[in-house]
């Protein structure tokens, strides 16, 4: 039995998930998934890895659909609920799956496609459970392949990543003993669920230890609060963009009403950020409002969560701490040799919570790993007293402009600290002299910032070659679902 379904058996009675206003518990959570495993078995015994799609919004259903795969022995493959259908189109197709299940304001979104390639289609809203007769599930193996999700694509299409279920064990357990889990902990999830953070960190993590989890219909600022301030939730998780706005909207409120949430805020056992880095402004600020300093960590699709500022101990603005318990971390140069203590060099990882492969694609999984088996990440960072900070990542958010390698986060770390600066992103342009230019694009709050000024502020920061040649005033930065900037997009600006 799969230590996330043995361990539910071990809560039947405790509140597992509250959403649309219901509260379920894990009894009925395992009732659920089992009817979900039966329905897709049919006349077969073990599903036998194959793919299931499921496009469904975040809540119970989500949630029993996902184990329901993994105990009919199939492959989960969550869709996006925010991706357009040629997205979605790719993922289906790129997997092979041959089972779609979506909710009732998915279902026109996929019938074409389901017409087209002939997959088993299933529509939530029209399955009857009381009707499912219930099946004896297959005994599981926990080296059988579990979940595919695919990986942003910003530099190129999307790569689907393969983790097992002995992976997500270890990445889960790893996560509950450092962050000290327990069945009294109850988190809200606001993360959209194609992705690790949401996943991993919240709902397996949550689950595993016996807690609860809480879903809102959908997010806003206000309703974040809301939840906060009935007194139940003591763990949260987020993106920076989400802590950006739940910060703009507790300055909107009167001092009262401040002093209340703050009250509320200070009474939690842990908040995180992650999927993206976290700038040290906003940190700063929710320390302020919540007095909470935000555990940072750093994680990817292919690893789960690799490095983690600690739970119990100093947690250091702009680095993402140090390795997990069983995740070994090595920084390395260009030839893949190790690098002095105090250079920068690319993170490369080892452990069981690495992802197996990438799926259909070998040649792109032999060249992810080195030949003694560490996973190149691709991100470079340097370790400082113990912790690792992120200069970038090296495709990205490493500048290489007339001999310098340069940090992107670095430079925007100084403009956020610029009064008239909201928020930033800065990329390397192409340039037939220099290699590449720092350029940077801004979110302003004062229409009459002067470049010029701007710019020598910034020398006055910093060495002049670190300092953007370009500027440019922009309403918005392209994200993508995870909050993440897409800077290949942003790039296209200053073309």
């Amino acid at each position: 039995m799969l230590k996330l379904v043995k361990n539910a058996t071990s809560n039947p009675d405790n509140q597992a998930i509250i959403s649309d206003n219901h509260s379920y518990t894990y009894k009925d959570l395992l009732d659920s998934s089992h009817q979900f495993a039966s329905l897709l078995l049919q006349n077969t015994s073990d599903l036998n890895e194959t793919r299931v799609a499921f496009m469904v919004s975040p809540g119970f259903d989500y949630v029993s659909i996902q184990r329901g795969i993994w105990r009919a022995g199939g492959i989960a493959v969550p869709l996006c609920i925010s991706y357009p259908l040629p997205s979605l189109q790719y993922v289906i197709e790129d997997t092979g799956a041959e089972i779609v299940i979506a909710g009732a304001e998915y279902a026109e979104i996929l019938r074409p496609l389901a017409a087209e390639k002939g997959f088993r289609f299933i529509i939530l809203p029209e399955v009857d459970k009381a009707t499912i007769e219930l099946k004896k599930l297959p005994n599981l193996q926990s080296s059988r392949k579990a979940m595919i999700l695919y990986t942003s694509g910003t530099t190129n299409l999307p790569k689907g990543v393969v983790t097992t279920h002995a992976n997500i064990e270890a990445q889960v357990s790893t996560l509950v003993k450092s962050w000290q889990w327990s069945a009294k902990d109850h988190i809200l999830c606001v993360l959209p669920l194609h992705h690790v953070h949401g996943i991993i960190n919240v709902i397996s993590c949550a689950l595993w230890s016996g807690a609860t989890v809480e879903f809102l219909p959908s997010f806003s600022a206000e309703g974040v609060f809301g939840a906060f301030q009935k007194g139940k939730i003591n763990v949260f998780m987020a993106v920076p963009t989400i802590y950006f706005k739940l910060i703009s909207h507790w300055e909107s409120l009167s001092a009262d009403q401040q002093t209340q949430i703050t009250d509320t805020l200070a009474k939690f056992r842990l908040m995180v950020s992650g999927s993206a880095a976290l700038p040290v402004s906003v940190m700063e600020k929710w320390k302020t409002i919540s007095t909470h300093t935000l555990l940072e960590r750093y994680g990817m699709t292919e690893i789960g969560m690799g490095i983690s500022n600690p739970y119990d101990a100093e947690r250091k603005a702009g680095y993402i701490g140090k390795p997990l318990a069983g995740v070994k971390a090595r920084l390395v140069d260009e030839n893949n040799v190790v690098v002095k203590r105090g250079q920068a060099g690319e993170i490369q990882i080892k452990g069981k919570n690495v992802f197996l492969e990438y799926w259909n694609k070998p040649e792109a999984t032999q060249k992810a790993f080195t030949e003694d088996g560490w996973f190149k990440t691709g991100d470079v960072a340097v370790v400082e007293k113990g912790y690792y900070r992120i200069l970038g990542r090296d495709s990205i958010d490493i500048i290489k402009s007339g001999g310098y390698k340069i940090s992107a986060l670095e430079i925007e770390e100084i403009l956020r600290t610029h009064p008239a600066i909201e928020d930033c992103s800065v990329v390397g342009v192409p340039n037939e002299e220099w290699g590449e230019l720092v350029a940077a694009a801004i979110i302003v709050n004062d229409t009459n910032l002067d470049l010029k000024a701007l710019n020598t502020w910034m020398r006055e920061k910093m060495p002049a070659y670190k300092t953007p040649r370009q500027y440019k005033i922009v309403e918005e930065l392209p994200r993508n679902a995870m909050g993440k900037v897409t800077k290949n997009d942003l790039k296209k600006l200053f073309n």
